[in-house]
């Protein structure tokens, strides 16, 4: 399986004056925007790192799913949250032929945990053998960031304020996710559920 991002999230969309002032950088002088490079990148990897803790996309952006067979006959989960579209759903053969489905027969179940596609049908459409399919789909909450929950925003601003401090440490361990972001994120992480899950 291979999750792909087929667009990415702008540099306008991320709120970097919002971030300056969270850390209470100076303002007024001629070279208000000279650390902007530098707060981009810790707004990058503290909204990755949020997505990856999660599982959500928090931009709205396109993504390319690929994978070599379907999770059940009639319906397959997908890897992020929230989906706000189905856009192609291409059955690719051994050689690479590939057949788009109609997506008529599928219906787009948009659960904010867990949402999946489901066959209209008695079963999802068969995939060649030795080939894959692909599923492209729209996932996020918008495009903006007043778009995003209120305390998600908050967990992203702490956590690159967390990256931006400590940006010269060293001896962290890998993975540190401070207690009060932690906390923020811990309702948006998916719960799973049934046989094998603790696992």
């Amino acid at each position: 399986m291979m999750l792909i991002e087929e667009t990415v999230v702008p540099d306008s969309s991320l709120p970097v004056a919002e971030f300056r002032a969270h850390l209470r950088l100076g303002s007024g002088f001629g070279d208000d925007a000279l650390q902007d490079p530098v707060l981009l990148s810790f707004l990058r990897a503290a909204l990755s790192a949020v997505e990856a803790r999660t599982g959500k996309a928090l931009f709205e952006r396109g993504f390319l799913w690929s994978l070599p067979k379907w999770q059940g006959v009639d319906s397959q989960t997908l890897p992020v949250a929230p989906v706000t579209a189905l856009n192609q759903v291409t059955l690719v053969g051994r050689t690479g032929g590939e057949t788009d489905v109609d997506l008529s027969g599928l219906r787009l179940v948009q659960n904010p945990q867990q949402p999946c596609i489901v066959s209209l049908g008695t079963a999802l459409p068969t995939i060649p053998q030795g080939g894959h399919v692909d599923i492209r789909f729209k996932a996020g909450w918008g495009a903006a960031w007043g778009d995003l929950p209120p305390d998600i925003g908050q967990a992203v601003l702490l956590l690159a304020a967390h990256y931006y401090e400590f940006r010269a440490e060293t001896s962290l361990s890998e993975g540190c996710m401070p207690f009060g972001v932690a906390s923020l994120i811990e309702r948006y992480k998916n719960v799973r559920i049934g046989f094998g899950a603790g696992l």
